[in-house]
């Protein structure tokens, strides 16, 4: 475990950033990825997303104590893949995350992030073959 991350055991949100191997296919980095989050010896995962481009993700997790925290740093099942994990600061739990939301939406563009969240925005392309290729479709 790096030692940077050794003192943090308060309650809070870690954002786990990943990239694959440049040499695995994006299917696969993104099936290994979702068994990743799906791991439920790790904290609670409250976010996760794929990248177009270089296959990956970033998640977010909510780990409660050092336990959940070591379990988190500790996971092995992204060996070999460039991982970076950061604890966040105004995240300390789940509803900190949606709060967080909520205020940079308001402060910095002025938008309501209920209403934010009920916009029918139009979707384009099939997000289920962008995870398979990790190309924008």
């Amino acid at each position: 475990m790096p030692e940077n991350l050794k003192r943090f055991m308060k309650p809070r949100c870690y954002l786990v950033y990943a990239l694959a191997p440049e040499s695995l296919p994006a299917a696969d980095a993104n099936r290994i990825f979702n068994a990743f989050i799906a791991d439920r010896t790790l904290p609670l995962v409250v976010f996760h997303d794929h990248f177009i481009g270089r296959a990956g993700g970033v998640a977010i997790f909510y780990a409660e104590d050092e336990g959940g925290r070591d379990a988190l740093l500790e996971n092995r099942r992204l060996d070999g893949w460039h991982v970076e994990v950061r604890p966040m600061i105004y995240s300390d739990s789940p509803a900190a995350f949606d709060d967080q939301i909520a205020f940079t939406l308001r402060a910095y563009r002025g938008l309501n992030w209920e209403i934010v969240q009920k916009e029918q925005r139009q979707g384009y392309g099939d997000p289920g073959r962008g995870a398979e290729t990790a190309e924008e479709e």
